[in-house]
């Protein structure tokens, strides 16, 4: 496949605000939804993109959480996430009128301007925030359709799907609800025998997906996804399989989330040049070519 050009744009503003908790939601598995009011950030934010939360006073270094969906309008931004480390355990104890510290909006956005295109977003546990902002970003603007993956209850309110897909089996009919409503196809994977869920990874759902496709349907497809490095390298190797152009959205541990520290550093190949990218600010979407990691 033809190595896609990794072009590092300007950086966009990043806002400091004192983000007001206005719901706060618990969800089976440690899951947790949280809205902030955060109008600067809410305004400009792109899917991809993410913010850098102070969790408490006592706790210098924020953590980076992935934007799931704002509402400019209302100057809202949700988040999704899971309390895994002493960091977002803290998070998770923050109620309603609760002024958290944010910087945002954080980091390189998907490219979603080649409307001519069909997304396939492919998202995992934490990872599937980025592709339901990307699917509404797209809403009457391109073709696009969600994979989702997790191993506990999905943090969503779900529905059957009336909208056939290629290659997907009648017993794989759940649907997230707020994207089946706007008319956006949705399918869900897991190994935790959850009712009406592909079983199995979901790249092997986007697998069977793609391969049920006409060439030339195929052929305008485009891969975004986000997730586990484990699902991350699948999702690559589906890029090849298919010579599709792959973008995928790194996690890593972060000190100052801005560049300044590059403490996230990851290896890149760009036109034969080995060079090594901030995954904060240069990232957190590269172009599966370039990594080294995933090739």
């Amino acid at each position: 496949m033809q190595l896609v050009t990794y072009v590092a744009n300007l950086h966009d503003k990043i806002y400091e605000e004192q983000a007001k908790v206005l719901a706060h939601i618990t969800h089976p598995g440690e899951q947790f939804v949280m809205r902030l009011y955060a109008p600067k950030t809410a305004a400009i934010a792109q899917p991809g993109q993410f913010v850098h939360l102070r969790v408490s006073d006592e706790r210098a270094l924020r953590r980076p959480i992935s934007i799931m969906l704002t509402a400019p309008e209302k100057g809202t931004v949700d988040l999704l996430y899971k309390a895994i480390g002493e960091g977002t355990r803290l998070l998770s104890e923050r109620a309603v009128r609760d002024v958290i510290p944010m910087l945002g909006p954080i980091g390189q956005p998907f490219d979603l301007s080649d409307t001519s295109k069909r997304y396939v977003l492919i998202g995992g546990g934490v990872g599937i925030p980025p592709m339901v902002f990307a699917a509404d970003a797209l809403q009457n603007k391109a073709d696009c359709v969600v994979f989702a993956g997790s191993e506990v209850a999905f943090p969503f309110a779900l529905k059957p799907s009336t909208m056939l897909l290629p290659g997907i089996s009648g017993n794989t009919i759940l649907s997230i609800t707020s994207l089946e409503e706007r008319g956006i196809p949705s399918r869900l994977a897991s190994n935790a025998g959850l009712y009406g869920c592909y079983e199995g990874h979901v790249p092997n759902l986007a697998r069977d997906y793609l391969a049920a496709l006409s060439e030339t349907e195929r052929a305008r497809c485009i891969l975004l996804s986000c997730g586990p490095h484990p699902m991350l390298h699948a999702v690559a190797r589906l890029s090849r399989k298919f010579n599709l152009p792959a973008f995928l959205s790194l996690e890593e541990y972060m000190a100052c989330g801005i560049g300044g520290c590059a403490g996230c550093v990851v290896k890149t190949m760009e036109h034969g040049e080995e060079k090594y990218r901030r995954v904060c600010v240069d990232g957190p979407v590269f172009p599966a070519d370039i990594l080294p990691e995933f090739a």
